[in-house]
């Protein structure tokens, strides 16, 4: 059965459409320039947002910048002390800072977006710009990002998509043999090997598995499947790191180029988790390509 976006992605005048053959996609630049549909052969691939201004980081497919996922108690480790950020999820910071701003649009074609964000030194107090581009093409989307800096920072990034169960029952094939460790949904450094909730290697479907697992060791393409689709979600350097989340309203494959609270650990072990430390002007670039059968 084909889903159809909700009212919150329908109603949207400021949406961008791209087509290519039988697929789409509608991005918003509004709501963090995120991608708001993703549709193959008819059918939703995306959890939609619960209104016309559902801002928040339960659906779509938005970019995680300058960093992706939890960062403990809002602080950055930094030149041998810490910088407080906002706490945006709890008692911590989640997922960076420009998944609900507005972007702009510096490019626009029949089968590609150019968009671009401000970091905000109130919220970022580094500054600098974070850019997307996003291109479709018959079997494929590709997402590129970066993340440039105003001076001397850490950065990392990553993609969090939200992926829909409709259509039957999905499976998920990773192929990492370990998680990390973690306290409180923080990573502690630890390797753990997976185990029979958390091991992704034969494609198991997800049925009511709930993982929230931080894979360090993967390898490319996760494989997805529903049972009349195949995606082949495809990374490379620098991004090392997968994210599998798979609460019962959808589930999330979020690759990224580091560890959750990456940006706050110590220096002796941030490079570890895959922190990058940029120079004023300098930039951190990755690319996700999404293809489909």
């Amino acid at each position: 059965m084909a889903a159809s976006p909700t009212d919150g992605v329908r109603g949207r005048s400021s949406l961008i459409r791209l087509h290519a053959a039988d697929a789409s996609v509608a991005l918003d630049p509004d709501r963090g320039g995120r991608l708001a549909s993703l549709q193959v052969g008819g059918r939703e691939l995306f959890v939609g947002p619960s209104s016309d201004e559902d801002r928040s980081t339960q659906w779509g497919c938005f970019l995680m910048a300058p960093w992706p996922g939890r960062l403990a108690g809002g602080r950055v480790r930094w030149d041998g002390h810490d910088v407080q950020l906002a706490r945006t999820g709890g008692d911590h910071a989640i997922h960076g800072v420009v998944h609900d701003r507005p972007w702009t649009v510096t490019h626009r074609g029949a089968d590609v977006v150019e968009l671009a964000c401000p970091l905000d030194r109130a919220d970022w107090p580094f500054g600098g710009e974070v850019r997307q581009r996003i291109a479709i093409e018959p079997g494929r989307l590709s997402l590129h990002a970066e993340v440039i800096a105003g001076e001397a920072m850490p950065a990392a990034l990553g993609w969090h998509p939200w992926f829909s169960r409709r259509g039957g029952d999905p499976s998920v094939r990773l192929a990492a043999g370990h998680v990390l460790a973690t306290r409180d949904q923080l990573p502690t450094g630890e390797l753990w090997p997976v185990d029979s909730m958390t091991d992704l290697r034969t494609g198991p479907a997800l049925g009511g598995r709930r993982i929230d697992a931080v894979y360090p060791d993967p390898s490319s393409p996760v494989d997805i499947d529903w049972p009349d689709l195949h995606l082949a979600m495809e990374f490379g350097a620098p991004l090392g790191v997968i994210v599998v989340y798979t609460p019962p309203e959808g589930f999330c494959v979020e690759p990224q180029t580091a560890w959750p609270n990456a940006l706050g650990m110590p220096p002796d072990s941030a490079g570890r988790a895959g922190v990058r430390l940029l120079g004023a002007g300098e930039s951190l670039a990755a690319n996700v390509r999404i293809n489909w059968r």
